[in-house]
């Protein structure tokens, strides 16, 4: 072996590696401890970043998962609040029916007829007003033909068809509707029916027979069913008709046919 191998870097090297070896083998705690200070020395930068960084993730993960919890429940809040909104315009509209059912039985002439209060379940979908359904039928006593009230006496029309349950009303609005009517004030008499643009009209009042703007046109008694004295409505804008034979009228009803919601059928006058 050449004498320049001893002497060269590698076999220094070597030396002190194995020198190292030995001392890190046996574990000589003073000859180590050096070593391991310096090791810590150099790591400690990177274990505090890592450990920064490993306490973000947490972080993040947990905001991740507080996000997803309170969406959750912000959820579950607006479908209760929901949920309540409903109950509370259900309970509402029960409570105004209520009182409007309330004040139908107080008002309406029950020492005069024997009386059927109703809901009204529907509604002509045409939109002409012609028509409405009610919610009682033939197991509460109503028949076809019986004439239809509310509040204050004010007549809306008569029964047209009646099943076990449910009736349709045939309102004065309707073209087909025909109803005796005479005014209060003059006992003038004519035939009241409704007219597509008008509304209702009071029509074959005799010329002979006074008449005039304003009056209160009521049931004659001689419909078929509809006692004598039923309001209807007031005149307005007497003329003649077209072959100049009668006058005639629009009636102007207090009642507002889109908006009814409880009748009454009379059902016999007592």
């Amino acid at each position: 072996m050449p004498k320049g191998f001893f002497s060269s870097k590698i076999f220094k090297l070597a030396a002190v590696l194995a020198v190292l070896g030995l001392l890190i083998f046996f574990n000589p705690r003073p000859v180590t401890r050096p070593f391991k200070t310096a090791l810590n020395y150099l790591i400690a930068p990177f274990q505090k970043i890592i450990y920064l960084s490993s306490l973000k993730i947490i972080s993040g993960k947990n905001f991740l998962l507080s996000i997803g919890s309170i969406k959750k429940e912000n959820e579950k809040l607006l479908q209760e609040n929901q949920r309540l909104m409903a109950e509370n315009a259900r309970l509402a509209d029960t409570g105004r029916r209520i009182e409007a059912l309330e004040e139908q039985l107080n008002l309406l002439p029950r020492e005069k007829y024997e009386l059927e209060s109703a809901y009204v379940i529907g509604v002509d979908p045409g939109g002409f007003r012609s028509w409405v359904e009610i919610s009682k039928g033939k197991n509460h006593g109503v028949e076809a033909e019986m004439p239809v009230i509310v509040s204050k006496n004010i007549l809306i029309g008569k029964v047209e068809s009646v099943e076990p349950e449910t009736s349709r009303v045939l309102l004065v609005t309707s073209p087909a509707s025909k109803i005796n009517a005479l005014s209060a004030e003059t006992g003038a008499k004519g035939l009241v029916s409704g007219k597509f643009g008008l509304g209702i009209v009071m029509e074959r009042v005799l010329q002979t027979d006074e008449i005039g703007e304003g009056n209160s046109i009521v049931t004659s008694g001689l419909s078929n069913n509809v006692p004598r004295g039923i309001y209807i409505g007031r005149l307005q804008g007497v003329s003649l008709s077209e072959d100049k034979l009668f006058y005639q009228g629009v009636v102007s009803s207090p009642v507002d046919f889109s908006k009814l919601e409880i009748v009454s059928v009379i059902k016999r006058a007592k």
